[in-house]
């Protein structure tokens, strides 16, 4: 009973700042408030004894992606009234797309195999360790496909990398080469034929 309770507080401060995300005027509380959603989503899967992810969520997410957008919002001068052209431009679309997506969490919740697919977890042992069962399943039964992930993400870094970097030429001084030259190729002399 304990625990439907703070899935219900963390559920209504998830979807209160997720509509304050959406409503907010001033653009750096609209990433502050998607920062206090990620923080009631790491709530919910905490209950739902998903630790690895409610942990990496905030490690991840509001560690390092949202302080990032957070300095890039803060560095932009962004215009109102071209924000608010663009919003009007684009409700059409806006209503399309939440008529849709509100059709398919109402079909979700009306089709019975779905509440029925996931159940409530059941209880395990106090030393019970979610994140080394995902360890021992990750590279027990599936080695293969997290070495190759790994390996596509080293190869687009690497790519990313050779992409952005930029051969310059350099002017490097021989002192061998200026130690051994002669008088004859330090000099030259051109004669103009015009002054005689």
């Amino acid at each position: 009973m304990a625990l439907n309770f703070i899935f219900y507080i963390f559920a209504s401060i998830a979807v209160g700042s997720a509509i304050a995300v959406i409503t907010a005027r001033n653009p750096v509380r609209s990433v502050l408030s998607l920062v206090i959603t990620f923080f009631a989503m790491a709530g919910i899967w905490m209950t739902l004894r998903a630790e690895f992810l409610s942990l990496i969520l905030l490690l991840v997410y509001v560690g390092a992606v949202m302080t990032l957008f957070l300095f890039v919002v803060m560095m932009l001068n962004i215009d109102r009234e071209v924000k608010q052209s663009g919003f009007v431009r684009y409700l059409p679309f806006g209503i399309i797309l939440a008529l849709l997506l509100t059709a398919l969490i109402l079909l979700a919740l009306n089709s019975h195999s779905v509440l029925t697919a996931m159940p409530v977890p059941a209880n395990e042992p106090a030393d019970f360790s979610n994140i080394s069962m995902l360890g021992l399943l990750l590279y027990t039964q599936y080695l293969y496909p997290f070495e190759i992930a790994g390996l596509l993400l080293l190869a687009a870094m690497i790519a990313a990398i050779t992409l952005t970097h930029r051969h310059t030429r350099r002017r490097v001084q021989h002192p061998n080469q200026q130690m051994t030259v002669t008088k004859e190729e330090r000099l030259r002399i051109i004669k103009d034929e015009r002054h005689g």
